[in-house]
C-alpha cells in the first residue's frame, strides 16, 4: 500500500469491525490495525502513529470512555470513535465531553462505521499537516504565557484551548479558585484572531450593585447625580476584541437578563441614553462556583447559562495533576529570580518531595506563593529547603504521614491490651473518615466477590453509577489481579 495510507486502529475483543473495515481498507486508503483491550490499544498506538482509533464501549479491561485521555495524550492525537450496540448515558456524557468524534449506538457497527470512516478520514486529511504544525506553534506559545504541565489533564485543556481560540464562540471556563482560569481566558485571546484588540476585564465579583448598570453599559452625561459627563461602559470597551466576565457567578440576577440580550444581540443602552450602542465582542466567562446548581436553586439564568457554555473548559485541580507540581516549582522560581534579578536557587529533593505530598487546596497560586515565600525567607541561601515552606504545609504533609501509618482506634484494641496514648487519638473527623473508609473497601470487597465482579449487578446492587463505581473501585484500588475482578457487562 502507499505510504500516504492513514492508519486506523479498531480495539476490540471481537474482529467483527476490523474485518469489515478490512474489505473496504483499499476503497477508503487506509491500513487497519487491531488490538482486542484498550492497553494493548495503548501499546501499539505508541508504537504507530494512528490518524482514526475506533473503540468498543466496554473492553476486558475496561470502558473505553475512561480511557480517552490516553490516547489524546498521544502525538499526533487521533480522532475517537467509540461504537456500542446498547450505549449507557454515562458513557456517553464522558465520552463526548472527553473530545470524541463521536459516540455510535447501533445494532451493528461493523455495517454502519465503514461508510462514518469516510467522513472522519475526510476530515482528518483536510486538516493536513499545516493544521498540525499551527497547533504546535500555538501549543508552544500557550507554554511561554506561563501554561505548564505535562499531565494528561492539562494536556487536554491545552488542547481544547488551542481548538476553541481559532473561532468566536464563548467559552465558559470553571474550576476551583487558584487553577488559573485567567491565565487561560488570556491564553484564548492572545491566540485568537482578537489579539490585536483588547482583552476587557469584568470582576463580576467586585462590581457595586448601585453602580454595576453604569460600569457595564455605561451612562449618558446627567443620567445620575454624579454623571457629569458620559462615561463609556466595559461592554463598549470590549468592542473588537474579547469581554473577559470573571467570577460570573457572582453577577447579580437583574443584571443576568440585560446581560443575556447583549450577548445574544451585541446592543444595548447605556444608563440614561435612548440611542443604542453595538459592541463585537468575543464572550469568555469564568466561576469557580457550580452553575447547573445554581440554576437549580433560580439564582442563574438557565437562559444565559447555555450562551455562556458553547464551549466549557474545565480546569483541573492541583490534585489531579500531580506529576506537573515540580515542574511548575522550577518554572515560577525561574520566573520570581528574574523578576527581582536574584541567582537562581536550587529546589532540594525533600523540598520537592514536600511539595508533592501537599494538597494544595489553593491550587497553582497557592504553590507559586509558597515558592515565592521560600525564596524571599531563603535570603541569601542558595538551596530551598522545607525549612522556608509555610508552617501549615509542612504541618499538613507531616499529618498526612502520621496518619497514613495509624490504626483506627477499634474495639479490638482495646480487647488485644494495647496501650493507646493521648497523643496518638485522632481527631473525631479523622477517625470517622477512617472508619467509614474501612467500611467502604470491606463492602466494595465483598460486593465484587458476591457478583462474581458483574459491574452491572455491582451497580444495581449498591445503587450507585458506573462512574461513581469506577471511581470507588481505583480510590481502593480493587481493579487489580487481586480481586479476580473481571468486567462483565452486556455484550453488543
Amino acid at each position: 500500500m502507499p505510504d500516504t495510507n492513514l492508519k486506523v486502529l479498531v480495539i476490540d475483543n471481537e474482529t467483527t469491525v476490523a474485518e469489515a473495515l478490512r474489505k473496504v481498507s483499499d476503497q477508503l486508503g487506509i491500513v487497519v490495525r487491531n488490538a482486542s483491550t484498550l492497553q494493548e490499544g495503548i501499546q501499539a498506538k505508541g508504537n504507530e502513529g494512528f490518524a482514526v482509533v475506533l473503540m468498543r464501549d466496554i473492553l476486558p479491561d475496561g470502558a473505553s470512555c475512561y480511557a480517552i485521555e490516553d490516547y489524546q495524550s498521544l502525538h499526533p492525537s487521533p480522532e475517537i470513535l467509540i461504537y456500542t450496540a446498547v450505549g449507557d448515558p454515562e458513557h456517553a456524557e464522558h465520552a463526548l465531553k472527553g473530545g470524541v468524534w463521536d459516540y455510535i449506538i447501533d445494532p451493528s457497527p461493523h455495517k454502519k462505521l465503514p461508510d462514518l470512516l469516510k467522513r472522519v478520514l475526510r476530515y482528518r486529511r483536510n486538516k493536513g499537516q499545516n493544521a498540525v504544525d499551527k497547533q504546535r506553534e500555538i501549543q508552544q506559545q500557550l507554554e511561554d504565557t506561563g501554561i505548564i504541565g505535562r499531565s494528561k489533564a492539562i494536556r487536554n485543556c491545552v488542547n481544547l484551548t488551542v481548538r476553541v481560540a481559532q473561532s468566536d464562540a464563548s467559552v465558559l471556563i470553571t474550576g476551583e479558585t487558584g487553577t488559573g482560569k485567567e491565565l487561560f481566558a488570556s491564553a484564548i485571546h492572545n491566540i485568537s484572531p482578537r489579539a490585536r484588540k483588547n482583552m476587557t476585564t469584568v470582576d463580576c465579583a467586585a462590581l457595586p450593585s448601585t453602580l454595576v448598570e453604569s460600569i457595564l453599559f455605561g451612562h449618558a452625561k446627567g443620567s445620575f447625580t454624579g454623571a457629569d459627563k458620559s462615561q463609556t461602559g466595559l461592554i463598549k470597551q470590549a468592542d473588537g476584541g474579547t469581554l473577559f466576565l470573571d467570577e460570573i457567578g457572582e453577577m447579580p440576577l437583574e443584571i443576568q437578563k440585560k446581560l443575556l440580550r447583549v450577548i445574544q444581540e451585541r446592543k444595548f443602552l447605556p444608563v440614561g441614553s435612548n440611542t443604542e450602542i453595538e459592541s463585537n465582542f468575543r464572550l469568555i466567562a469564568a466561576t469557580n462556583r457550580n452553575l447547573e446548581l445554581m440554576v437549580e436553586e433560580g439564582t442563574f439564568r438557565e437562559d444565559l447559562f447555555f450562551r455562556l457554555k458553547t464551549f466549557q473548559l474545565e480546569l483541573p485541580s492541583l490534585r489531579r495533576r500531580t506529576t506537573d507540581v515540580t515542574e511548575l516549582a522550577y518554572h515560577y522560581r525561574t520566573l520570581f529570580c528574574k523578576r527581582n534579578k536574584l541567582k537562581n536557587k536550587k529546589l532540594s529533593p525533600d523540598y520537592l518531595m514536600i511539595l508533592n505530598q501537599y494538597d494544595w487546596p489553593g491550587n497553582v497560586r497557592e504553590l507559586f506563593q509558597a515558592v515565592e515565600r521560600s525564596i524571599t525567607d531563603a535570603q541569601d541561601s542558595t538551596i530551598l529547603d522545607p525549612t522556608h515552606l509555610p508552617l501549615n504545609i509542612r504541618l499538613a504533609v507531616t499529618k498526612k504521614k502520621l496518619n497514613r501509618g495509624k490504626k483506627p482506634l477499634t474495639e479490638t484494641a482495646e480487647a488485644e491490651n494495647e496501650i493507646v496514648e493521648i497523643s496518638n487519638i485522632p481527631t473525631i473527623k479523622e477517625a470517622r473518615d477512617r472508619a467509614i473508609q474501612l467500611e467502604e473497601r470491606k463492602y466494595l470487597q465483598q460486593l465484587l466477590e458476591l457478583t462474581d465482579g458483574d459491574i452491572k449487578l455491582c451497580c444495581q446492587t449498591a445503587g450507585l453509577s458506573r462512574s461513581r463505581l469506577y471511581d470507588l473501585l481505583k480510590k481502593y484500588e480493587l481493579s487489580n489481579k487481586e480481586t479476580s475482578l473481571n468486567i462483565q457487562e452486556e455484550t453488543e
